[in-house]
């Protein structure tokens, strides 16, 4: 009996090593292999009105309520085709359940190519509501209303009937377009539909003064410039205006706002009346915003509710939101106390006060209770690489926190507010799906943690804190190769961003590392990343000291990250390789050309070369103008230190680049051939700033041959 027991034990642990000898293919790091996804629940979401919850489970829609935990089939495929077959309507859904959106707690609504149906549960009678219109940016007011752009031109869509409302006169000018201030300060559209969908809002922007930067298009016979507008820092920027359309009358107002030449309109919110508009009039500088209130009907200023200022820069990222039940009252977030929280304001611009404070950052707001004295948000409180849910009461600012498991979660309150769907990771976990009462206590678990990479070789991830020059934390995310051994050293692949924005080490699953970073450690590689100052979700001041001066205190923190590593025994400090791109690009050109004696091999993919050919909003945001702060300029161009050049450095660009254009490269090049500098470059003729699709199989093959080869 013994024996058969050590034999099964042995059969059982030999399965399990090779079960877990599976390594990353370049296809998988792509995600292409849709088995290696988290499992999740197809359209979870909360019926209205209810404390129910819906989803789709095999091939049915289920219900459950969240209180009595009472599960009960809806309707299953078979029965929506049936009704399918006896409607009107050529439609059917073979193999698959649609996906739907409640519209009530009896009917919910679902797409069939660009036609929008209603189901009601009662009768299972479908009816067509309306047709989507074929166009770009296209925008869903509350009812079946559509904007949406063809070229430069604005439309709507409304009981099938396409009408132009604003056609451009001119080479430049466009309305409604997605990108205007080139989606900065939280900008994702061009059109804003006011709450009952009698107007319209909409950007219109002029480029028409701002310079032609050329991309070539090289897959016509005679290659064809193809001419984006591309403000550089410190020249003539475009001029934006927001004009009001009245679907009633089919006249349009704008609003004076002033003279558009150097200021931005962010934050654009409508008055639950649809009488008033607000928007933020933020200046060309970036450190004077004015909170203004106009007239829909005229276009006049009805008043200034506020003004913010900063030394470094003012960011508004979010709109107004407004109270439910008192609609004179809304809530603006802020960084004026050093770090993102809601601030109480009525209509008439009067604080009525703050309703979160303290060293953390409000990342989300999610709702008020039945009694909208306790706001629901998401946020930083408990570690800036998690998020989680809290309460907060308006009345003394206390806080609760509600997701009681460590990790970066997204919540969805139910109607009644009495519940909440919690989806979560961390670093522990691939993810985890809750219902959860407003207390706190999970009420059930719909998805347990299933890991698909558990056939995989497994690789065992560090998250620490190393201290900056000012004694910050610098959180950092080690990957160690599969069978490691630590008398054994090993070649470093450090991977870099650095830069506003983006945060690369969280309290998720694989701390926020993706499956090519896991493919290196599987290669044999420690592979490393950390977050310098400079880098979101740490307060203003630890973001913003990087102002006027990009390039220094970054390399400066990433440099403590190199210190830890050399101080480990098992690190090969003469086989370290860097990788980034866009800011990464830029860090780690500036990591090979100013800790020359560093890293052996670089490569960096859309490289920031010199601050001077990058844009005007997000540009002179960090860096101000050319003219204003030269020693800035200066010590950010990347040209100025070629000389210092020791390793083996490739860079790569992407020739329709319209974020970092390919000038900043080719100007690298260029530089390095008349310092007699020897550097490997590599170029994705059509891909823009990145490269997507399949294509970035052969990126992440040739980065890998290059610093395999070069690291040897």
């Amino acid at each position: 009996m013994r024996k058969i027991s050590t034999f099964l034990i042995l059969l059982l642990s030999s399965m399990f090593l090779f079960a877990q000898e599976k390594t990353f293919t370049l296809e998988d790091c792509i995600y292409m292999n849709r088995e290696l996804f988290p499992k999740n629940i197809q359209n979870l979401q909360w019926i209205p009105e209810t404390s129910d919850y819906s989803f789709v489970k095999d091939n049915a829609l289920i219900s459950n309520n969240a209180k009595s935990n009472k599960e009960k089939t809806l309707l299953t495929l078979e029965e929506l085709n049936s009704a399918a077959e006896n409607s009107e309507f050529e439609i059917s859904f073979s193999n698959r359940f649609p996906s739907i959106s409640w519209t009530d707690k009896n009917v919910f609504s679902f797409s069939v190519m660009n036609d929008i149906y209603s189901f009601k549960l009662s009768n299972k009678e479908i009816t067509k509501l309306d047709t989507r219109p074929e166009g770009e940016n296209l925008d869903k007011g509350n009812s079946y209303i559509y904007a949406y752009t063809d070229g430069a031109d604005l439309y709507i869509s409304k009981n099938g009937e396409n009408t132009c409302i604003a056609k451009s006169e001119k080479e430049g000018v466009s309305y409604g377009p997605d990108g205007v201030h080139r989606s900065e300060f939280g900008i994702s559209k061009g059109t804003f539909w006011s709450p009952n969908d009698n107007f319209l809002a909409f950007y219109r922007l002029d480029e028409s003064m701002v310079a032609d930067y050329p991309l070539v298009d090289i897959t016509k016979r005679i290659a064809a410039v193809e001419n984006t507008k591309y403000p550089m820092a410190g020249m003539t920027s475009h001029e934006a205006t927001l004009g009001v359309y009245n679907v009633n009358t089919g006249k349009i107002v704008y609003m004076k706002t002033g003279d558009p030449v150097n200021q931005y309109l962010t934050s654009v919110t409508w008055d639950p009346s649809e009488k008033y508009i607000y928007i933020a009039v933020l200046n060309r500088d970036q450190n004077h915003l004015k909170l203004n209130k106009y007239d829909v009907a005229t276009g006049d200023l009805i008043k200034t509710l506020f003004e913010e200022t900063d030394e470094q820069y003012v960011e508004p990222q979010n709109p107004l939101a407004f109270i439910s039940k008192d609609k004179n009252k809304f809530i603006w977030q802020s960084r004026r106390d050093g770090w993102n929280h809601l601030y109480l304001y009525n209509t008439d611009g009067n604080l009525i006060k703050q309703l979160t404070k303290g060293n953390w950052e409000v990342t989300e707001i999610i709702d008020f209770n039945k009694n909208e004295d306790i706001i629901y948000v998401m946020g930083t409180y408990d570690s800036p690489i998690e998020n989680n849910l809290y309460a907060v009461k308006t009345k003394d600012q206390s806080i609760k926190r509600l997701t009681n498991i460590h990790g970066t979660h997204y919540c969805y309150l139910s109607p009644n507010k009495d519940y909440f769907i919690d989806n979560y990771s961390n670093t522990e976990t691939t993810r985890v799906i809750n219902i959860v009462d407003i207390n706190g206590k999970i009420a059930k678990t719909l998805q347990e943690d299933a890991n698909p990479l558990k056939d995989y070789k497994q690789c065992e991830i560090i998250v620490g804190t190393l201290k900056s020059d000012n004694n910050d934390d610098l959180y950092y995310r080690m990957i160690l190769p599969s069978d490691f051994d630590p008398n054994k050293k090993y070649p470093v692949f450090y991977y870099v961003y650095g830069g506003p924005h983006m945060q690369m080490v969280t309290d998720s699953w694989n701390a926020g590392a993706g499956f090519w970073d896991l493919r290196w450690a599987q290669r044999g590689y420690i592979v490393f990343s950390m977050d310098n100052r400079g880098t979101p979700n740490r307060g203003e001041a630890f973001e913003d000291c990087i102002h006027r001066n990009l390039g220094v205190l970054e390399v400066d923190d990433q440099m403590k990250g190199v210190e830890y590593l050399r101080s480990l025994p098992y690190v090969d400090t003469d086989r370290m390789s860097v990788d980034g791109w866009s800011y990464g690009g830029f860090m780690t050109t500036s990591l090979m050309l100013k800790q020359p004696d560093v890293f052996k091999v670089g490569v960096a993919g859309g490289p920031v070369i010199q601050w001077e050919f990058y844009e005007i909003m997000y540009g002179e945001r960090y860096m101000d103008t050319p003219e204003s702060n030269p020693d800035g300029y200066k010590n950010g161009n990347l040209i100025n230190y070629v000389d210092n050049l020791k390793g083996k450095l490739m860079l790569i660009h992407c020739t329709t680049d319209p974020v970092v254009v390919w000038q900043h490269s080719l100007s690298f090049i260029d530089a390095c051939i008349k310092a007699r500098k020897q550097v490997d470059y590599f170029v994705y003729p059509g891909h823009e700033h990145n490269v997507r699709g399949i294509d970035r199989a052969h990126l992440y093959e040739k980065i890998e041959n290059y610093i395999d080869d070069n690291l040897k």
